[in-house]
């Protein structure tokens, strides 16, 4: 298992950064929208958590600023139906700390916001993490700095589609901004 990679941030795509070790190897790590604008300039020394998930068809390794992150996608990823692109899309689209509210209210309507999420993917969840997720009741607010945030929304109240505009986000966060979304139909 691969716990914890350390190095310097050598590239950042819209979901995902390569941290090159001191010995060269570079590992390509799929981060959530709150971990990505989290990260320091291109080139500067970084440190994640991190989270191998081996499937049949590859290996892929997910990246959080801290323990407790990847101790709850773990959690997550956990769940029946439950896999690491929905997690990864539930920790994007909220705050762990809403997730977690989410959870043991079982406030379906919340966790259904989140693209990928139906109504009853998200009452297993509440089902099944409902007192597993009590000890990340004080989950820090690591996630989606505000400016992110009012951003997606505004996306959202222009007409945009949330994966639409997480994406046109993420792309901006990872400094290439050559991809824009469709405007709305």
């Amino acid at each position: 298992m691969i716990a914890h990679v350390s190095g310097r941030l050598a590239a950042k795509q819209a979901d995902r950064v390569m941290i090159e070790t001191a010995g060269g190897v570079g590992y390509e790590i799929v981060v959530p929208l709150g971990v990505m604008e989290r990260l320091p300039p291109l080139g500067e020394p970084v440190s994640l958590a991190t989270e191998l998930v081996v499937r049949e068809d590859g290996w892929s390794l997910y990246g959080f600023h801290n323990d407790a992150g990847r101790r709850f996608f773990q959690r997550l990823i956990g769940v029946s139906g439950v896999g690491p692109r929905l997690a990864l899309a539930l920790l994007s689209g909220m705050q762990p700390a809403a997730v977690v509210r989410a959870i043991r209210g079982e406030q379906v309507g919340a966790l259904t916001t989140v693209p990928g999420i139906g109504r009853k993917t998200a009452e297993r969840m509440a089902l099944e993490l409902g007192e597993k997720v009590e000890d990340f009741t004080a989950v820090p607010a690591t996630d989606v700095p505000a400016g992110a945030e009012a951003a997606l929304k505004a996306l959202e109240r222009l007409g945009y589609g949330v994966p639409e505009a997480d994406r046109a986000i993420r792309q901006a966060l990872a400094g290439n901004g050559t991809v824009t979304p469709t405007p709305p139909k």
